[in-house]
């Protein structure tokens, strides 16, 4: 079933989500509900909070890039209770959008690689060194069950730049 996004000025995108304690078939089929939500989008990726659910849950389908920066896409992955960690200190600043902020992309600068440990569907662990975009994206989703949005991330005159893009947004897509 398809899911309403919830958009930026939603106070629930500020929020910090919470460990899912058991994997039950409630969690299972929201996981698949994101998943649906998230294509019927053409996203690549969207996390439990801006569904709604104040739970530690993305999905993701970037699969990998190839030397040309192109990305390769999947079926999607679940990521139950994601623990990013071992940032690498080189960094690449590169554009993001997000489907909570609706036509917005800007650049972000991010670390190279991360590390992650998280939960399939069924409750078993697994773990992804992750490179260039697809630990872009990984880091990207798991902001988003921090209550960080990728502007955020964004600092000075470049932000003030997007206020006004962000106030229509806002105005647009208010309940």
């Amino acid at each position: 079933m398809k899911l309403n996004v919830r958009y930026y000025g939603d106070p629930i995108l500020r929020q910090k989500a919470e460990p899912v304690e058991k994997i039950t078939e409630e969690i299972r089929q929201l996981c698949l509900d994101m998943c649906e939500t998230m294509l019927s989008f053409n996203g690549i990726g969207l996390a439990a909070p801006q569904v709604g659910r104040l739970l530690r849950i993305f999905i993701s389908n970037v699969a990998w890039e190839d030397e040309r920066g192109e990305l390769h896409l999947s079926e999607p992955k679940i990521y139950i209770n994601p623990v990013l960690t071992a940032p690498s200190d080189t960094t690449a600043e590169r554009s993001e959008g997000c489907l909570s902020i609706p036509k917005l992309y800007a650049a972000v600068d991010r670390p190279l690689t991360i590390h992650l440990d998280a939960l399939d569907i069924e409750g078993n662990p697994f773990s992804e060194d992750c490179y260039g975009y697809v630990a872009r994206n990984r880091m990207h989703e798991n902001d988003h069950l921090n209550g960080v949005l990728f502007i955020d991330r964004i600092k000075g005159k470049r932000r003030s730049q997007l206020e006004p893009a962000l106030r229509l947004i806002k105005q647009q897509y208010s309940s």
